[in-house]
């Protein structure tokens, strides 16, 4: 079957969220499948690495993009009921090159990640298309205006619903639509297009993040994330000014570790506090992970998966969400992970861990576990298989048969 799989960041090196879940589709279906990647690159040197994805799909192509036009292009809908996020991740060369490959050959299957990049193809007929919106960023920006001082709030509160209301429009043209948890497939359904919709979660390499036998730093809390991106930054001013002088206060020594590439100025700052720590970019986020009595995970805005939190639980690292990140999470909070509301709930879990080794034992190996059942990624694909025939199936003619397991339409 020949399928033509569009997404809004190039997928490879999957080194961050919004590339490891496309990664992993292409990844799958291309052991089956003929897989033709169309994406985009803001770089020169993040096209370069790209090209890495060639032994997992038939053909790519990048459109590599500027930052300065497509901040141009995302202004100049500003004014206009077109979100400005559809702006940013438009490129004439892109769709000129999706025209091209539909125009020369037939796909069996279109399937988009991302309802940013839907725009390519959505007046596409005649082939199945599927279109996995993974979070449904119209409700991130939502959040966001809750949080951003004005006039910055009203604009992202306009964009939040003008996106919302792309999203609807988009998901008819579709055949079929997805998300991430069940908690975003809920809002998508609550557009009611009459469209099939279902869901499919994000995976974690349960080998990479593995646990080891080296001890532990029993005062160490991490966290790890791009320091780049606001709902991070928000997440970590609060927990260094509200929970982590609870903790402080009856474990002195207890230390947090922040984690993770291109630190704001802001952020840089919190590492002159009292036990805080901000490393920037490292190469490798495990033995920070492997090396912390637990992690933290304290966001006020998260929609979908965060593969963070995945990440350390298949490490064998316990971890303190809160509600609206353990949301995107398939596990049951306080026997997988622990999960609280408020800095004084956030901080008694903490201590709680840190206090008592077994309790940390516990939640370590029951954490791997449930990333082996639940969150893996073979398992999360054979769903999506699942949700490819039943798209191809919508399509079928009424005496045609779907051989979609050997990898073939007749």
């Amino acid at each position: 079957m020949k399928i033509l799989y569009i997404c809004h960041r190039f997928p490879y090196p999957p080194r961050r969220g919004g590339k490891i879940r496309p990664f992993n589709m292409i990844k799958h279906l291309s052991a089956s499948h003929d897989v033709t990647v169309a994406s985009l690159a803001r770089s020169a040197a993040e096209a370069r690495d790209a090209m890495g994805i060639a032994p997992y799909c038939a053909r790519y192509e990048i459109a590599e993009v500027r930052n300065p036009i497509q901040v141009v292009r995302m202004l100049l809908r500003v004014p206009t009921p077109t979100p400005s996020s559809m702006g940013f991740f438009y490129s004439r060369a892109l769709a000129r090159r999706v025209r091209e490959f539909l125009a020369r050959e037939r796909f069996d299957l279109i399937f988009v990640h991302c309802s940013s990049v839907a725009q390519y193809v959505a007046g596409v007929p005649g082939v199945p298309k599927m279109l996995d919106f993974g979070d449904m960023d119209s409700q991130k920006w939502l959040e966001y205006a809750r949080y951003k001082p004005f006039p910055l709030s009203a604009g992202y509160w306009l964009e939040g619903r003008k996106l919302a209301r792309e999203e609807r429009r988009l998901a008819s043209r579709f055949d079929l639509c997805t998300a991430t948890t069940r908690a975003e497939w809920e809002t998508l359904e609550s557009y009611r297009t009459g469209v099939a919709t279902d869901w499919f979660p994000n995976g974690v390499d349960n080998v990479y993040f593995s646990p080891v036998s080296e001890p532990y730093d029993a005062d160490a809390i991490c966290f790890v994330g791009r320091m780049d991106y606001y709902p991070n930054q928000e997440c970590m001013f609060e927990f260094c000014a509200r929970t982590l002088p609870l903790v402080r206060a009856r474990r002195p020594n207890a230390r947090l570790l922040i984690v993770g590439a291109d630190p704001s100025s802001a952020v840089r700052k919190l590492g002159d506090l009292p036990g805080v720590e901000v490393t920037g970019s490292v190469p490798d986020v495990r033995p920070y992970l492997r090396r912390s009595a637990l992690m933290v995970a304290p966001l006020n805005i998260a929609r979908g998966t965060q593969n963070k939190i995945l990440e350390a639980m298949a490490s064998g690292v316990p971890v303190v969400a809160s509600r609206v990140a353990a949301g995107g999470v398939d596990a049951v909070a306080g026997e997988h992970f622990a999960v609280a509301s408020t800095p004084g709930e956030h901080a008694q879990a903490i201590l709680r861990i840190l206090g008592d080794p077994a309790e940390r034992r516990r939640l370590a190996v029951s954490g791997r576990e449930r990333m082996l059942s639940h969150h893996a990624w073979d398992r999360s694909m054979r769903r999506l298989d699942g949700i490819v025939e039943r798209c191809l199936g919508s399509r079928r003619d009424a005496g045609g048969e779907l051989a979609w397991k050997a990898g073939t339409v007749t």
